[in-house]
């Protein structure tokens, strides 16, 4: 190779370089960001999991969406507390990600042979309901963590529990609180009582497998320790 085409190649590198290195993340960074910051005010609509649900049980007649969007002010104060002593009981107090409740999972894992269980926190569940599609790869975790710290730093506690309890999967094809309050008990999400918001919050595990409005023997239980939890809990006093 010439001079000149070594002169080439090497001006090629450096672009490639500066497109890969600087260029495309600067790119992403904006654009995600203008992304999360159009959905502050904006309601989600739709989810990466809808599609998923839709194609997995396209060949089923009876599968439908069901999902509603209503204002957190629409909904049970009796449901928001009942996600949180379920699934995220320091909503209130971390910056996205639970550490205690890592930590504590990590230790189980090693000290008493334990399978390494999700520690997940209401924010985390968003980001990855709202801009992911599922999976349980590495780099989706890493993508799960970017967007976390997004909505924390520019939803904050009480955009994320309004858009987190209206796109959460609350049954086969039912998305939402409204969606779950009319499919599974006949009333609007402002109306659910505790005892309902307690089995709709004990579902979410596995929202397919679990009916709230024909709960199991180990539902009701469930539900009856989440009633429990529910008064041990600080809430923010939007709540």
């Amino acid at each position: 190779m010439d001079i000149k085409g070594k002169i080439q190649s090497q001006g090629l590198g450096k672009w490639l370089a500066k497109l890969m290195l600087i260029k495309i993340p600067c790119a992403f960074v904006l654009l995600t960001v203008l992304w999360v910051l159009v959905l502050k005010w904006v309601p989600v609509g739709f989810t990466p999991l809808m599609l998923s649900r839709s194609i997995e049980y396209r060949k089923d007649p009876d599968f439908k969406t069901h999902k509603q969007w209503v204002r957190y002010e629409e909904m049970s104060s009796e449901l928001a507390m009942a996600v949180i002593a379920s699934e995220d009981n320091r909503f209130a107090g971390h910056n996205g990600f639970d550490w205690v409740e890592m930590k504590k999972a990590i230790r189980d894992h090693k000290e008493k042979g334990k399978r390494l269980r999700g520690a997940s926190t209401i924010s985390q569940q968003t980001a990855k309901n709202v801009f992911l599609f599922p999976s349980r790869s590495f780099v989706r975790k890493a993508f799960e963590a970017y967007f976390t710290v997004l909505i924390e730093l520019i939803w904050g506690k009480e955009r994320i529990l309004e858009v987190y309890l209206n796109v959460i999967e609350m049954g086969k094809g039912i998305y939402g609180a409204e969606a779950a309050a009319q499919e599974h008990f006949g009333k609007s999400a402002a109306k659910l009582t505790r005892y309902e918001s307690s089995l709709i919050a004990a579902s979410l595990p596995d929202p397919i497998g679990r009916n709230a409005s024909k709960p199991t023997q180990y539902m009701r239980k469930r539900a009856g320790q989440i009633r429990a939890l529910i008064p041990k809990i600080a809430y923010p006093e939007w709540i």
